[in-house]
């Protein structure tokens, strides 16, 4: 349209009217007498406003959540982070407190054996030494390690030392094959030599056959005057087993070691024993027997009676 006069005139005219219209609806209220073409409007239009607004809802419904995806994702991964740290944290707390229960019990047993022991923790399983059951241990000659010394926890007796480094040693578990040991029995004295049997209980032979050895009976660890690989002492295990052998000069008994050697952690390596050997008092006391339950005898009812003792004689 060119730029007239008369098309200035007709848009100025539009405006004018433009704004009656809005000063009548304003001022009319719901009288206003625009409602009805308005009305009108809305019909005409509603339905096709409506089928708009289902088209185009779910795609800005699309939109906002691709938009608010991305923080989504970020907050899950912080929380996993969160729950993860929480998880480790739980795990070092549960460690710390075993660890302090493993070194009461450690520091408790060398007290009661009057043992000098430097504290070491388990870092490895097995060794180059092609034994079949040992750890490594992270102290060595640098802490005055030697060969031969006894490896204890606060359980037992774990086994001895057999290769040393300058900051770790090897120790051969009491339930190798090629371990021994000699054993004390602690309800008659009475000594012999233990052997390791792998996963099975440990074997002692007892130099007297005739020696009074049974179930649940408590061995230790004794030493020797000339050669000390053992110190004296060191709870060692239960009899479990009784083994017949007649015509022996010796009696067979299987032990089982107070030590869990899958579970070992913190251990003590004596490096000085007790000036006097302890014997049995490192050995924990023994649970008292259970109270023999009093079942009370049943009286004798009058109907047990039998029917000839109450016949009464003519």
């Amino acid at each position: 349209m060119r730029d007239t006069r008369e098309s200035r005139l007709l848009l100025i005219l539009l405006v004018a009217v433009a704004f009656a219209l809005i000063t009548v609806d304003i001022h009319g209220g719901d009288d206003s007498p625009l409602n009805g073409p308005r009305s009108a409007a809305a019909s005409l239009f509603g339905p096709v406003e409506s089928g708009v607004s289902r088209v185009v809802s779910p795609v800005a419904d699309g939109l906002h959540a691709l938009r608010n995806s991305g923080s989504q994702a970020d907050r899950i991964r912080q929380l996993e982070q969160q729950n993860e740290l929480l998880r480790q944290q739980l795990s070092s707390n549960d460690l710390v407190k075993s660890r302090d229960g493993q070194l009461s019990k450690l520091l408790g047993l060398a007290g009661a054996g009057q043992y000098t022991i430097k504290v070491a923790q388990v870092v490895a399983i097995g060794s180059s030494q092609n034994f079949s059951w040992t750890v490594t241990i992270d102290i060595g000659s640098n802490d005055g390690i030697l060969r031969d010394m006894t490896v204890i926890n606060g359980d037992g007796l774990v086994g001895r030392v057999t290769t040393v480094a300058p900051t770790t040693s090897t120790v051969l578990l009491a339930v190798d094959p090629r371990f021994t040991v000699g054993a004390r029995l602690e309800s008659s004295g009475e000594v012999g030599f233990g052997t390791g049997e792998g996963d099975a209980p440990m074997r002692v032979e007892l130099l007297n056959g005739h020696a009074n050895a049974k179930v649940g009976g408590r061995l230790v660890t004794f030493g020797s005057e000339k050669d000390k690989p053992f110190v004296p002492g060191v709870p060692f295990g239960t009899i479990t087993q009784i083994v017949n052998t007649p015509g022996e000069l010796t009696k067979t008994v299987l032990v089982q070691p107070f030590v869990s050697f899958t579970k070992l952690d913190l251990v003590g390596v004596v490096v000085q024993p007790p000036p006097t050997d302890p014997r049995f008092a490192v050995l924990p006391p023994k649970p008292a027997p259970p109270a023999p339950s009093s079942t009370p005898s049943p009286s004798t009812p009058a109907s047990a009676t039998p029917s000839g003792a109450a016949t009464k004689k003519r």
